[in-house]
């Protein structure tokens, strides 16, 4: 296994440890495409968890990131990545926003604007 200078001299918490055991979400089910954003800005959160800490810098407003993508920037799997959001949010330490509706992403007029909008930069 080659040697991560990013997670050096870092132990990581076990991911049982993270989600407590569980293996669902009480709440907030989440998908792999939601879009997630912190609800709090970053000096609101020096007494939460690290791996909490790392996820909301992770996805300051208004964008934010992909579920798939924050668990790919933690090395985490998706299973218990979903689960920590799914906490976050219940907390309402995150936003979460539903994936366009395939009808939504499929608008011919929608994408023509697009492409005519980048030709123009």
């Amino acid at each position: 296994m080659a040697h991560d200078p990013q997670h050096a001299g870092r132990r990581r918490t076990r991911l049982y440890a993270l989600t407590d055991g569980r293996t669902s979400a009480p709440h907030t089910v989440l998908t792999m495409d939601t879009t997630i954003t912190a609800a709090i800005t970053t000096d609101d959160h020096s007494g939460l968890p690290t791996e909490w800490r790392a996820i909301l810098s992770m996805c300051p407003p208004p964008h934010g990131q992909a579920v798939a993508e924050i668990a790919a920037r933690m090395h985490m799997r998706l299973t218990p990545m979903t689960l920590l959001l799914g906490e976050l949010a219940d907390r309402g330490l995150v936003h979460h926003r539903l994936p366009l509706a395939e009808s939504e992403t499929t608008n011919v007029h929608l994408l023509m604007r697009i492409r005519d909008n980048l030709a123009r930069i």
